[in-house]
């Protein structure tokens, strides 16, 4: 299979398996040897399947040919031909779908075709592909396609706002078993093989499966301190084990919090390709209603009303960025979209977050998908004190506007050190009351002034 070319050239020499990786978009060449010299009148192709009952309609078959008979979508060209071993090139188009293929040589023989048997040595990984223009992971900047597809080690920042701790984390994606355990969480998914290579749908799954909550996936959330069934959360040191374990067995592993689902996450995405990144986001809100504040309820005393408050603050919390393009959304909404795993809310059934445009949180257009107004709320809404009568009403007697979302750190390149990236998320203090009553608006109005605010938002944004 020309692996040292092709892992070489497609940047994925470091995955520890003994089968071809390699990412769409891109040529990649396969050595044929035949019975004899390949002759100009023989007629032959390659198959690449995927998935049960695989089909050309649905994408899970793809012929590729090498005379002027039509084939699939992949392209293929004869590269070299010496005595009777031919070297083909193939390239996968940008939007093939991800995951295993079979491979299978078929020569024309009479009325009918010969295939070769079956042979899992052949088998061919189709990954994204941050270096082709073309591919919806696109990401032009080398060093930055060199930490957030290649590096294999991060860290986290945890503690809080005063006091920033580091956690370090490692990813893991190239280690053994690790590409097959992803590629079994699209399998467990139930996720149909053709939407595989939909880059918002494989990140809406994942953000799904990586959890357990309502799908028996990943990791088991857990905030008490009982973890008898398991480990507890701050002992895990990386992904490797985690999704080794879960791949073996099929069954949820406890336990995870916030930086357990996100480092979790994060593997799953880079070892598909995908550009992406853990971020802490310091002083972070939990907005139960999607009415875009933090409502904290107090009895008369003044003591907290912990049984009818619903929204929660934390004093940090991690979750990804995945860098996409949008084609979903308006121009300029592509690039850095938050994602989430930690169970938190559902999103169309499950419990997910994401992607969000990460643009869009900061001019507020909470119109767009997926769960704007949600992330927007962790970063930049107000926190509302109520105070409870002995008969059950609420009076709000004071505000708090800037005491969520201090700071949103992530990792930089090529050091360990943190990177604050708040002013991707939100402007500054001044701005914020206009963002926010103008968010709210749109939220109430169902998205019916997305595009009023943009231009608002762009006007102010100058200030």
């Amino acid at each position: 299979m020309c692996q040292q070319t092709n892992e070489l050239q497609h940047k994925t020499a470091s995955y520890n398996t003994p089968n071809l990786v390699v990412r769409r978009g891109q040529q990649f060449l396969v050595r044929v040897t035949f019975n004899r010299p390949l002759q100009q009148r023989d007629d032959f192709q390659l198959e690449f399947l995927i998935g049960e009952n695989p089909s050309a309609s649905r994408g899970s078959l793809v012929v590729v040919t090498f005379n002027s008979r039509p084939g699939g979508p992949w392209s293929g060209q004869i590269v070299e031909s010496q005595g009777a071993t031919v070297t083909l090139g193939i390239t996968p188009t940008p939007d093939a779908i991800v995951g295993r293929f079979r491979t299978n040589v078929a020569i024309v023989a009479g009325t009918g075709m010969q295939r070769t048997n079956r042979d899992a040595a052949t088998d061919v990984y189709v990954l994204f592909n941050a270096w082709c223009k073309d591919d919806a992971v696109f990401l032009p900047n080398e060093a930055e396609r060199n930490e957030y597809v290649l590096n294999d080690y991060g860290v986290m920042y945890q503690g809080s706002f005063e006091a920033v701790t580091t956690r370090d984390w490692v990813y893991g994606q190239f280690e053994r078993g690790v590409l097959d355990a992803c590629i079994y969480i699209l399998d467990v998914s139930k996720m149909p093989i053709n939407d595989r290579g939909n880059i918002i749908k494989v990140i809406r799954m994942g953000s799904a499966m990586i959890n357990a909550q309502d799908d028996n996936g990943v990791c088991v959330g857990n905030w008490s301190d009982d973890y008898s069934m398991g480990r507890s959360p701050t002992s895990w040191t990386g992904s490797v084990q985690i999704l080794r374990q879960y791949a073996k067995t099929g069954v949820p592993v406890g336990y995870a919090q916030c930086w357990v689902f996100a480092g979790v996450f994060n593997t799953f995405l880079r070892t598909l390709g995908i550009p992406a990144r853990t971020v802490t986001n310091f002083v972070s809100a939990h907005d139960s209603n999607g009415n875009l504040k933090i409502d904290l309820i107090c009895l008369p005393d003044g003591s907290p009303d912990e049984r009818n408050t619903r929204d929660s603050i934390w004093n940090y919390h991690c979750w990804n960025e995945v860098f996409i393009r949008r084609d979903d959304l308006p121009p300029g909404l592509g690039g850095w979209q938050v994602v989430d795993a930690t169970p938190q809310e559902t999103s169309d059934g499950y419990y997910r977050c994401g992607p969000v445009s990460m643009i869009a949180i900061k001019e507020g257009l909470l119109c767009h998908p997926f769960d704007a107004g949600f992330v927007f709320s962790e970063v930049n809404s107000d926190v509302v004190f109520y105070q409870r009568s002995r008969y059950g009403t609420l009076t709000p007697y004071w505000v708090e506007t800037d005491y969520i979302g201090k700071a949103v750190y992530t990792k930089s390149l090529g050091s360990n050190s943190p990177n604050n990236i708040t002013q991707n998320y939100k402007y500054l203090q001044d701005i914020h009351e206009i963002s926010l009553s103008i968010a709210m608006s749109v939220n109430r109005s169902n998205g019916n002034f997305c595009g009023v605010f943009s231009s608002i938002s762009t006007m102010f944004s100058c200030v």
